[in-house]
């Protein structure tokens, strides 16, 4: 389930420096460090200028001013992500991402982003990250596309089965048969629907039908047209 933007409380500090606590035993490493980066978070003004660090995982933004304040997403949370140049879209160049909350639409439509003055996270559907240097978006946005792909949106099980109806030779030709022993697959797995199975096979077995029909027709035109010739072949072969 996509959680959305959450508050980020896993920090550390190295060498003087406050860092993310990453995930690394399943996996998880930071892709790229970029500072002077300020987030915006729906219709939010920006927060002051912080540090963004990406993983492999997700995405990271610390304070700069206040150390015990961070915000993380998922990358799975993220649906849509864009270098935003358009004034008319916001105010300074920035990464533009859309964030999926888990919550019905109606929930988190960011009508109700603040509650007695508190932030609501489960409401935010946007998110602006803005850098001190625009120059930087481009690199930016590789980076996003690169955690995108490592990321990609699992499958559900029912969405299997609604796609796999794609049947091979051989399972069409054991629905006939009624041959129950596992085909080899050349194409795809029928994931049990016989039925779709039967009435490609009965397609087949017309099409066959047809083609024997044109053959007999044949056949029987190229008897026709031969019958006349016997009566001065079996004359020849008297004389």
């Amino acid at each position: 389930m996509n959680q959305g933007i959450r508050e980020f409380t896993a920090i550390v500090e190295r060498d003087g420096v406050h860092q993310p606590v990453l995930d690394a035993q399943n996996g998880e490493e930071l892709m790229h460090v970029q500072p002077g980066v300020s987030i915006v978070l729906g219709s939010h003004p920006p927060e002051s200028p912080g540090t963004l660090y990406i993983s492999t995982k997700q995405v990271v933004w610390l304070s700069d001013t206040n150390r015990t304040k961070g915000y993380a997403v998922d990358f799975l949370s993220i649906s849509l992500h864009a270098v935003s140049r358009d004034p008319e879209a916001y105010t300074s160049p920035c990464i533009y991402a859309q964030i999926e909350t888990g919550a019905d639409e109606d929930e988190s439509d960011g009508s109700d982003e603040e509650c007695n003055g508190v932030l609501v996270l489960s409401k935010i559907t946007e998110m602006r990250l803005v850098p001190s240097d625009p120059n930087q978006l481009d690199s930016l946005f590789d980076v996003f596309c690169e955690c995108a792909e490592l990321n990609p949106e699992p499958i559900e099980d029912n969405e299997e089965e609604e796609h796999n109806w794609i049947f091979s030779a051989d399972q069409l030709e054991d629905e006939a048969t009624g041959d129950d022993s596992e085909p080899s697959i050349a194409i795809g797995q029928s994931n049990g629907d016989h039925d779709l199975a039967r009435t490609v096979l009965e397609l087949q077995i017309n099409d066959q039908r047809f083609e024997d029909a044109e053959e007999m027709e044949h056949e029987a035109d190229r008897v026709e047209a031969a019958a006349p010739l016997a009566p001065s072949v079996l004359r020849r072969h008297l004389e």
